[in-house]
């Protein structure tokens, strides 16, 4: 089956020029925070993956109204993951099998996927996004205000190399092993230029040569045990400043750091927000997974409901709000104090 190119899907599922300044108006922001230059904090926060456009599109505006009230101390972002990466087998994600059913589409996913994140887009939020295969980059990267390489792909030197092709600023998961060191060297691997082989708008495989990314850091997910500790961040700031990189560093609430129990990320939450309030510099930003409702279902359940995650469990949007009112209580302690100390 041939698949449209690059060219092709963005014609079809255009971004409007609005949209299209908003997202690199948003590109600017997140960079800012994780800069320092903008004392508010980064928070990415959504579900798994998107399994049900309409019913994200819902979520999305839920967590917009939220954004545009804590927009004095928070940058809020969008996760809008349409990619699985998989320890063994399951479903791939929406651009892979938009049926659920476990039967490749890959044309009518990127369809679908394109248009879910283009209307995303336009509703105000900035978007993220984890990256999965390189080729399929190009599809949706205009669209994308922050991206992640995982803990599965991050020692993988094609996704270093796309990081650094990437315009968008680029998070690197540890290792699901817990190890930082290999995201560390992607971040610092990314920062420069490469070559590397790009599928082009028309669909041709080319060399391209890249700038490198201006604002690659860490995210630290946990792994056999939590890493989201005031010594694990210190530790973490502290290698990217030894590899040349600015000391900035995200915390996943979810993965290992909540051991894959979706109700403990209030717990990470809560706790991180206390540090940031009494005023710890180098985390910028949280991470969290949350959807409409609270938990997971199976792909095999029937009915399959839309609110309800069918990847990471995830908490409900009840549960969510009063942990951003948190974190946005957090951030502005953090402002009011730096603002407080003499230049």
């Amino acid at each position: 089956m041939l698949l449209p190119v690059p060219a092709e899907l963005h014609s079809a599922v255009p971004l409007t020029p609005a949209t299209a300044q908003a997202v690199a108006a948003h590109r600017d922001t997140v960079a800012a925070v994780l800069d320092g230059k903008d004392p508010r904090l980064l928070v990415v926060v959504g579900p798994c993956s998107v399994h049900d456009t309409e019913a994200a599109l819902e979520y999305a505006d839920l967590l917009g109204g939220a954004a545009r009230r804590l927009a004095d101390d928070l940058v809020v972002v969008l996760r809008a993951y349409l990619e699985k990466p998989r320890t063994a087998l399951g479903w791939k994600g929406l651009l892979d099998s938009p049926g659920l059913d476990g039967k490749s589409d890959l044309a009518a996913g990127l369809r679908a996927g394109r248009s879910f994140l283009v209307e995303a887009a336009g509703r105000g939020l900035p978007l993220a996004y984890e990256f999965v295969d390189p080729l399929l980059a190009p599809y949706v990267a205009d669209t994308v205000s922050w991206a992640a390489i995982g803990a599965r792909t991050v020692a993988s030197q094609p996704h270093r190399h796309l990081a650094s092709w990437l315009p968008m600023p680029v998070g690197m998961k540890n290792c699901v092993s817990g190890d930082l060191r290999p995201a560390v060297a992607a971040a610092q691997v990314a920062a420069h230029p490469h070559a590397l082989p790009m599928l082009s708008p028309q669909g041709r495989l080319t060399l391209t040569h890249t700038v490198g990314n201006s604002h690659p850091h860490v995210v630290l997910r946990g792994g056999p045990v939590p890493n989201y500790g005031a010594d694990e961040v210190e530790r973490a700031a502290g290698l990217l400043a030894a590899s040349g990189l600015k000391r900035s560093v995200v915390v996943d609430g979810s993965h290992g750091n909540s051991a894959k129990d979706h109700n403990r990320q209030a717990e990470v939450v809560a706790e991180l927000a206390r540090r940031i309030g009494e005023g710890e510099q180098d985390l910028t930003g949280v991470m969290i997974e949350s959807y409409l409702a609270d938990g997971r279902q199976n792909l095999t359940a029937q009915p399959l409901r839309p609110d309800l995650s069918v990847t990471d469990a995830c908490l409900g949007w009840e549960r969510t709000e009063p942990l951003l009112d948190a974190l946005a209580v957090a951030s502005r302690h953090r402002r009011r104090a730096r603002a407080a100390v003499p230049a």
